[in-house]
């Protein structure tokens, strides 16, 4: 029992992306050392913005306007909410704060559960599915770091493992009463809700097929292009320091200076007024009058202002031109 496809998609995407990332290997230590969200701002709004959509194409997958769809859509709105309540209470728990991030990828999470579910399953089935596809897929996080891969969006914790305890919940959850909604699955069995016990074992046996075809497949196709001269998918060390904005189209999304969280609180430079790796960062201006940062990257530790009382913060020069 799978909802249009719905386990193909979050399968094959997530074991697809594990094999991927296990022929292509770690990045270095230091190169995770400030890894950290781009812009929270445009997490949230790509979230909801994706959430609205996933809405139209559970219900839309439905064969037309009917309870059916409801339900389906009604069931894309509850999985998800408890999924990101709940990661959100996890992540809490680890830094006393409320993570927006965490939200939103607990949502996702409960999204990937609603995809191949949503048709089948009663309204509350729904919330316990939500409940435990935040738990589950949040502490599979950790398996990047167990598997020593690199999964920076966590594709295998949020659709492999949502995938999974999704076809689960229908052998369990599954309800011929929702499954009938739309006027041609008449016949279709639910799972132990309706005392048909053996769906379980069907949907465990699809989940193992599935999941060891698509690894071994994806794992060989990505390493027989890998060993293809010029095509190869690891970018050199030079590439992965620089960043492949600089690399591949010499541009990047956003260029900035970071001089701390408290920007406005500048003291901290005039202890080194007269220090000359600080001088040197800067550069003559140009015809213009502006001033430019040297293209490199430049670390500067500034030590903490005995005035502000802040902690000792970073001077980060991006490797671009600034005006």
């Amino acid at each position: 029992l799978s909802t249009k496809g719905g386990s193909p998609m979050e399968l094959g995407s997530g074991f697809g992306g594990l094999a991927y990332g296990w022929v292509l290997g770690r990045q270095k230590d230091k190169e995770l050392i400030n890894f950290r969200p781009h812009n929270v701002a445009m997490v949230n709004l790509g979230t909801f913005i994706l959430w609205f959509g996933w809405l139209s194409f559970n219900g839309g997958c439905m064969y037309g306007a009917n309870l059916c769809a409801v339900m389906a859509i009604w069931n894309a709105m509850l999985s998800p909410t408890f999924a990101g309540i709940v990661w959100c209470l996890l992540d809490h728990r680890l830094e006393q704060k409320y993570s927006m991030v965490g939200f939103c990828s607990g949502s996702i999470a409960g999204l990937v559960a609603a995809t191949v579910a949503a048709g089948y399953l009663q309204p509350w089935a729904s919330v316990i599915m939500g409940i435990v596809s935040g738990v589950v897929c949040n502490y599979r996080t950790k398996a990047k770091l167990i598997l020593g891969i690199d999964d920076a969006f966590d594709i295998f914790a949020v659709h492999a493992v949502g995938g999974i305890i999704s076809l689960l919940s229908n052998g369990i959850f599954a309800s011929h009463s929702v499954i009938a909604l739309d006027g041609i699955n008449v016949n279709v069995n639910g799972g132990w809700v309706d005392h048909n016990w053996k769906q379980l074992y069907v949907q465990f046996d699809y989940i193992c097929a599935a999941s060891g075809y698509t690894f071994l497949v994806m794992a060989i196709i990505a390493k027989a292009i890998d060993m293809i001269h010029g095509l190869q998918l690891r970018m050199t060390p030079e590439g992965e320091s620089v960043g492949l904005d600089e690399i591949e189209i010499g541009e990047y999304a956003n260029d900035y200076v970071e001089v701390r969280r408290h920007f406005y609180n500048l003291s901290a430079l005039g202890e080194h007024k007269g220090d000359s790796s600080a001088s040197d960062l800067f550069v003559s201006g140009d015809k213009n009058g502006s001033s430019n940062l040297r293209k490199s990257i430049h670390l500067l530790w500034l030590e903490d202002s005995t005035k502000s009382g802040d902690p000792p913060g970073k001077l980060a020069f991006s490797t671009r031109g600034c005006h």
